[in-house]
């Protein structure tokens, strides 16, 4: 069967029309472990797990036993989409994959909880942004943070003004990555279904088991941590597109990874400010609560928000130790956050509204981090054109 009579076929089965107490049934692409925490927080809440898919057959296994009694079985992510007893799809591929699994589900009559990145490449969000607004199919990009109530108060202070004006946004991760996972194929892997529409190569476990640093299929952590980063930068300034990117690093230091692990980029807004966020995965060991900060330096005060924590500094240049006058700590507390944003996703999907994090967020994010990654590759400042919506050198 050809892509074109698959969503044909499938785009008769729409979703069902949901009453209040109807229980939702979902399929989930992609059974590692961020597929398999999904797959148990959706079941937590209420939602029937029904259906697991997998390439590789310890992760469709450990999936399956993840999901709800019963579920079934799939390799063929398209296979999945034709039950049309399933209302949502999870995506946590590898970042290469989300975008065209993404749109074939909406095409298919599917909601979707797609994990960030959204996608791999600037032309692949264009797509996905087409395809789920004229589906009209609800969408909720993983960056939990916009719906997480510590950050929902943290957006309250930003918005207040107390700030002045934002030129600077400085942002940072640091941790330790020791090595790449070397593991062992311990089952069968469909090796070409993996790669899907990557390039062509002979099967490799390293770049199976560690493929997010490599160029092919990810950006490294300069693209998972800053996925979040950047996403939350936007809300908070109410930006979308940059202006320009530029991007530096040294050479990669965990062995046989092609994306350097430490690397700093530098965002210029039409808004006119900066944004530099800088990962550093071969610092030493944070504990989470303090391993991540983005700094608002407002011409009134700046504003510290940590993956758990905020506060809010008023200018005091005689003071040598100023003290917060607003602040907040929640060691512990950003489990609750996937949590959260699955609760507002389901929301959206009974109510048709926007999701807190919906596929233009997605997008906006992804021309930040694409360009960033071309940047880097190619050593020099890239700019984007608005009128064109493309890159320019």
């Amino acid at each position: 069967m050809n892509r074109r009579n698959f969503l044909e076929g499938t785009a008769v089965s729409a979703a069902r029309v949901l009453g209040a107490n109807d229980r939702l049934r979902a399929g989930v692409i992609g059974a590692g472990g961020r597929g398999r925490l999904l797959a148990a927080e959706f079941k937590e809440i209420g939602v029937e797990v029904a259906a697991v898919c997998d390439v590789y057959q310890p992760n469709l296994e450990a999936g399956l036993k993840a999901a709800s009694t019963g579920a079934r079985p799939y390799r063929d992510y398209r296979r999945l989409l034709e039950d049309r007893t399933l209302d949502i799809v999870i995506v946590a591929t590898p970042d290469h994959w989300h975008a065209q699994m993404t749109i074939d589900a909406v095409e298919a009559g599917k909601d979707v909880y797609v994990e960030k990145p959204m996608a791999h490449t600037i032309e692949e969000s264009f797509r996905m942004v087409e395809a789920v607004r004229r589906t009209r199919r609800v969408v909720q990009v993983g960056t939990q943070r916009r719906s997480f109530d510590l950050f929902l108060e943290a957006k309250q202070i930003m918005d207040s003004g107390r700030l002045g004006e934002v030129r600077l946004v400085n942002s940072w991760w640091y941790n330790h990555q020791a090595s790449l996972r070397r593991g062992e194929l311990k089952g069968e892997l469909d090796w070409e279904a993996w790669l899907g529409p990557a390039p062509k190569r002979n099967l490799d476990p390293v770049r199976f088991f560690g493929w997010y640093y490599f160029w092919d299929y990810s950006g490294g952590l300069m693209i998972g941590q800053g996925a979040h980063i950047m996403d939350a930068i936007h809300w908070f300034m109410n930006s979308t597109y940059p202006l320009a990117v530029t991007c530096a690093a040294g050479r990669p230091n965990v062995e046989g990874a092609e994306v350097p692990e430490t690397t700093c980029m530098c965002v210029e807004y039409p808004e006119n400010y900066l944004a530099v966020f800088t990962c550093g995965y071969k610092a030493m060991r944070y504990p989470l609560t303090n391993d991540q900060l983005v700094q608002y330096n407002g011409s009134k005060a700046r504003f510290d928000v940590g993956r758990e924590s905020y506060a809010l500094y008023l200018e005091d240049p005689r003071t040598l130790d100023p003290k917060p006058v607003e602040a907040r700590r929640l060691p512990g507390s950003f489990g609750s956050a996937t949590r959260a944003h699955i609760r507002n996703f389901l929301e959206a999907v009974r109510t048709r509204q926007d999701p807190s994090a919906p596929v233009e967020a997605g997008h906006y994010t992804t021309v930040v981090l694409c360009m960033a990654m071309d940047a880097l590759r190619q050593g020099r400042r890239l700019r984007w054109d608005a009128a064109q919506r493309r890159v320019v050198g």
